[in-house]
């Protein structure tokens, strides 16, 4: 744990250090796109923080490479070069996007380009457990399409959740950090080699994530752009193919007790290549919804629009903060409840846990329906936001009238006082008429 621990720290801290000088690279080349109709900033935000993201993936790799119980995985595994040789094509071309706005069909076929190179070194899925029949084992093609659509599609999910600051990168760090804990059990628990590149690949990511965070939080910094969304989700994948492809389910067997009971072991971890991906549910969710909204209007399914689920959330009455904090509690709640249910899947406790917390999590999207009301008597002691509504219309009329500035006295001819004042003469008390009367 303490490699994977230093590993962590280490991508972080480069992650973190190198977004500054990032975002003024960004700004001095003019990756700062107009406000569009779709944004919820109001600013123009310099983008291609991608670049510190996959510093971070750079650096993470090269000190797990140096480190005793890590190295192995580089020796016995050509899956870290897979990694990085799509991380960095894909990478690439978000970069070219954030700065000259690249079409929609040019970025799928770059990741399904980027994806078909991590195929060709290895990366790919060999079988799938199926719970209730055990393990189908696929043959090189069906193998091969299933990593492309998986890798595409987690990509786009990303890609398509990025519309708040801080949303894309807590939302997969959450999911990354559940899938790191049932990946690290795997390799440790079960003492099965195989999962090790996954749980690397997952403490890395994890790593770019938290680095990135701190610049993009509301009101953020630097945007990550396509060239960070679609890095963090290709690694994301890459993380999850990992597992799928190198696990075998019979190794699994001799601790679970029978082949069956080894494959719903490990559902949590193919649920996503059935389903897919349980463990970005929300960005999934938030992916189909849209290609079911465009395609129904006769638009592109890449096409942009202000249908998202952060934009419902806005609509309904949350502010930036919180919108981002409840797509946050959902994220997490559906990834570490399927890892723990995945764990103890008999225990009750779980599932009232999680319906529980289902039921939190629609009290707090329906939240701004329910605002709280200040008895009558206490109206005056609290915000004009927890008041009636004329009471607070009423108290919004007096902060208005007093903090509008006072009409200048006019100062009639008189006298002249102390210090060049002028005192008001007996001609004060009678208005100029011809000033006072009409316009003739």
């Amino acid at each position: 744990m303490r490699e994977y621990l230093l590993t962590l720290c280490v991508t972080v801290a480069v992650t973190y250090l190198l977004t500054g000088p990032v975002r003024k690279f960004a700004i001095a080349v003019g990756a700062m796109p107009e406000i569009r109709a779709r944004d919820v900033h109001r600013e123009p935000t310099p983008r291609l923080g991608g670049i510190a993201m996959f510093g971070g993936l750079c650096a993470g790799l090269l000190v797990a490479d140096h480190l005793q119980n890590l190295n192995g995985v580089f020796e016995l595994s050509n899956e870290p070069r897979a990694l990085l040789s799509g991380a960095a094509l894909i990478w690439l071309v978000g970069v070219l996007d954030d700065k000259f706005e690249l079409d929609a069909l040019i970025k799928l076929g770059a990741q399904m380009i980027s994806a078909g190179v991590m195929v060709m070194q290895g990366l790919t899925i060999l079988w799938i457990p199926v719970p209730g029949i055990g393990t189908v084992l696929l043959t090189p093609w069906q193998g091969n399409l299933l990593t492309v659509a998986l890798v595409v599609i987690t990509i786009n999910a990303v890609n398509f959740v990025d519309g708040l600051d801080g949303l894309a990168a807590g939302t997969v760090c959450i999911a990354t950090c559940a899938f790191f804990l049932y990946a690290y059990r795997i390799w440790f628990g079960y003492g099965i080699e195989a999962a090790a590149p996954a749980t690397l690949f997952a403490a890395i990511l994890m790593g770019m994530c938290l680095g990135f965070l701190p610049h993009n939080m509301h009101p953020a910094r630097i945007f990550m752009g396509d060239s960070g969304s679609m890095l963090i989700g290709l690694v994301l994948a890459a993380a999850a193919i990992s597992v799928t492809g190198q696990v075998d389910p019979d190794t699994m067997a001799l601790f679970a007790g029978g082949e069956r009971n080894a494959t719903h072991a490990m559902l949590p971890v193919f649920i996503p290549l059935i389903l897919p991906l349980t463990i970005i549910a929300i960005p999934m969710t938030d992916l189909v919804l849209a290609i079911v909204r465009r395609t129904w209007k006769g638009q592109s399914p890449f096409a942009a629009d202000r249908g998202h689920l952060h934009h419902r959330l806005l609509e309904l009455g949350h502010s930036h903060s919180r919108a981002v904090l409840i797509m946050y509690f959902w994220s997490g709640l559906i990834a570490f409840g399927t890892v723990a249910y995945s764990v103890h899947s008999a225990s009750m406790w779980i599932v009232l846990a999680i319906a529980a917390l289902s039921a939190v999590g629609l009290l707090l999207l329906l939240l701004p329906r329910f605002t709280p009301r200040a008895p009558r008597w206490a109206e005056r002691l609290v915000p004009p936001r927890y008041r009636h509504a004329e009471r607070a219309a009423e108290a919004t009329l007096q902060v208005d009238a007093a903090a509008e500035p006072e009409p200048a006295r006019p100062i009639a001819a008189g006298v002249s006082g102390v210090n060049g004042a002028t005192a008001i003469g007996p001609r004060s008390r009678f208005p100029d008429r011809r000033k006072a009367g009409s316009s003739r």
